[in-house]
């Protein structure tokens, strides 16, 4: 008789609860920040995707505008050194400028050469090729003029050896005194080639190359892809290589009689999982072979790409990081600043980043990254020789309020690198699988996948079922090619799927829907750091997941006991809707709210004392009112199942 009175009450109870978030008050939306870029782009009507010709329009326009916003980075970042240096370089003793100056050249390899001039006295450092030189020879002398006078100069962009350059000018206090400095802004060049491959504007991995061939998702029909946009309904996978998961670990004696047989290597192995490469047979061969041992699963070793495209009283944090307040948009327009009133992070909080891996000395990531793995060659560090990864890492953890270039999300949160994604920013079904593995095992709370293909994938799925119920919150993004065709990771039910948005919060052009979406980020022109201590605007549902995985470690902190699958439920539901009432596909439950979520994770409104009865219906201290319908639903599975 008890036990039904306190199903009742708890039903009761829960479904109160429930209606809470429906009839509360809308809120309303607010206007872009002026502050905020206002990209040229095509409106995109709820239901209406854009044309082929439209989005490629705007694929082009992004790429442009992020080559435009990386230049002027670098160029503000530039004079930021420059002026850091000549403060430095004056407590230096006399003997010891030359030294320093080569020391400031090697640390930021982007500065070709650096005149430091000083009482008429001149240091040089660095060294460029003499028609380099020749050909910013006027320009060099239009800074010394400016020197001269004691004025700045910053010249415009030109070009050597298909690399763009410009020369700065910083004067001191004394009228032809200051810094010189012929600058390479090649970063330029490499965030046109990165983005015009993962806006998919390009036809990417190009088919022969490590041996991919391409198909239609969830088939072995083969596909050939010509052109970017054919990238948005096809999966690539290895042609030589098969993934098998057998019923049982293989005898040593099976294993040596499959190797002559198959002519095969084992390229890698956990427990009863195998991948298998042959110098004889193919994919399809292999694929049939061993569907009469009748395993778990058998499948293509899949390639994964990075999916980048490139008033209410409260204090406001504002950071005095130098490109904040001037490019960084994304952060104020999910309310994270309000949201650091609530947590700024735990140092004990762990992000770990399947990814390219990370640069581990730069200058706005010190003391941020813990232990990670290469997965691609364990006999080397995790670090990044694409940029995607290290630019995922900004976005997440870059030291905030050092006056140095961004601001991360968090405060404190660490990040782990691992890198699953090779020099060409692909990787493997096993090499996910197994980083997602390794981060787990190795403490990570959340873990961030910018990545994906368009076929399911049982080992990697395996690897994700297997870090979510070790109560790891897994956050992926949803892919650059503007289709409703469900990329994985992010399609599998264990993981959180993200969109991207656009400065004034519409739906970025380039961002995949479709009903699997949870949220929506800014994925648009974001500034983050960039390999060789630099910094870089990239777009993509890359850039939006990492904001999301960010908010996750936030959610944690402010509230370590809620599970993984409570912290997704709160992030859906404290969201700003966008787009069509309530869930839809372009935006999934809507735009992530960074102090709504934070605020609810850590103080919601307890019940009355005197509600007291059965564990589990009332609310503990710390919970929220939206976690705890959660609860309740535990609860009652629980009685209901005996428990």
């Amino acid at each position: 008789m008890r036990r039904n009175a306190i199903i009742g009450l708890l039903f009761t109870v829960a479904v109160a609860l429930f209606i809470v978030p429906v009839v509360a008050p809308p809120r309303v939306a607010k206007s872009p920040s002026p502050a905020a870029p206002a990209p040229r782009t095509y409106s995109v009507s709820p239901g209406k995707p854009l044309s082929v010709k439209q989005e490629t329009f705007s694929k082009h326009h992004a790429v442009r505008r992020d080559m435009e916003a990386t230049e002027k980075l670098c160029r503000l970042d530039c004079s930021r050194d420059m002026s850091r240096f000549m403060l430095e370089h004056k407590s230096i003793k006399d003997g010891e400028k030359a030294l320093h100056l080569k020391q400031a050249v090697k640390e930021h390899p982007h500065m070709v050469t650096v005149s430091w001039t000083s009482g008429g006295r001149t240091v040089n450092a660095g060294e460029a090729p003499k028609e380099l030189l020749r050909t910013a020879a006027k320009e060099l002398g239009r800074a010394r003029e400016s020197l001269k006078r004691g004025m700045p100069y910053e010249s415009p962009s030109f070009k050597y050896g298909g690399k763009t350059h410009f020369v700065l000018a910083m004067p001191d206090y004394k009228r032809g005194d200051g810094v010189t400095a012929l600058v390479s802004t090649d970063v330029v060049e490499e965030v046109e080639r990165h983005q015009r491959r993962n806006m998919r504007l390009v036809p990417y991995p190009a088919e022969g190359r490590y041996r991919v061939e391409s198909v239609v998702p969830g088939t072995n029909k083969d596909k050939t892809v010509r052109t970017g946009e054919d990238n948005g309904n096809a999966s690539h996978y290895a042609v030589d290589e098969v993934v098998v998961k057998f019923r049982q670990p293989l005898k040593p004696a099976e294993l040596l009689a499959l190797r002559k047989e198959l002519s095969l290597t084992v390229v890698r192995h956990r427990g009863q999982t195998y991948l298998f490469r042959s110098s004889k047979y193919s994919m399809n061969e292999l694929k049939n072979h061993f569907a009469k041992w009748n395993p778990i699963f058998v499948e293509p070793h899949y390639l994964y790409l990075t999916n980048e495209i490139g008033g209410d009283g409260q204090t406001v944090a504002k950071p005095n990081d130098t490109l904040y307040g001037r490019y960084q948009w994304n952060l104020p327009d999910i309310a994270t600043e309000k949201g650091w009133n609530v947590t700024k992070g735990k140092d004990d909080m762990i992000v770990a980043i399947v990814d390219t891996g990370v640069q581990a000395d730069h200058p706005d990531l010190k003391g941020r990254l813990v232990q990670g793995t290469n997965i691609i060659d364990p006999s080397k560090p995790p670090d990044d020789d694409v940029g995607h990864g290290t630019h995922v890492a900004g976005i997440i953890a870059a030291q905030v309020n050092n006056n140095e270039g961004i601001a991360g999300m968090t405060w404190y949160t660490k990040i782990m690198p691992v890198k699953a994604l090779d020099s060409s920013g692909a990787g493997t079904t096993y090499s996910v699988a197994e980083g997602i593995i390794w981060a787990t095992d190795h403490g990570a709370d959340v873990i961030n996948m910018s990545l994906g293909n368009y076929a399911q994938a049982e080992f990697l799925h395996d690897a994700v079922k297997y870090a979510y119920d070790h109560g790891v919150v897994l956050v992926a993004a949803s892919g650059n090619d503007n289709t409703d065709q469900p990329g994985f990771p992010a399609a599998y039910p264990e993981v959180f799927a993200v969109a991207a948005t656009n400065a004034d919060e519409s739906k970025a052009e380039y961002s995949n829907y479709g009903d699997y979406i949870d949220v929506a980020a800014p994925g648009t022109s974001i500034a983050s750091t960039y390999p060789g201590s630099r910094y870089a605007a990239l777009s993509g549902t890359s850039m939006a997941s990492p904001h999301v995985a960010a908010l996750a470690s936030l959610i944690r902190s402010a509230n370590p006991a809620l599970s993984n699958e409570e912290v997704m439920e709160l992030m859906r539901r404290t969201t700003k809707d966008l787009g069509n009432p309530g869930k839809d596909v372009d935006f999934g439950y809507g735009l992530v709210d960074v102090n709504a979520a934070v605020r609810s994770a850590g103080g919601g409104q307890p019940t009355d004392a005197a509600s007291t009865g059965a564990a589990g219906d009332q609310i503990a201290p710390g919970e929220s009112l939206l976690t705890f319908p959660e609860r309740v639903r535990r609860e009652l599975q629980r009685l209901l199942s005996g428990g």
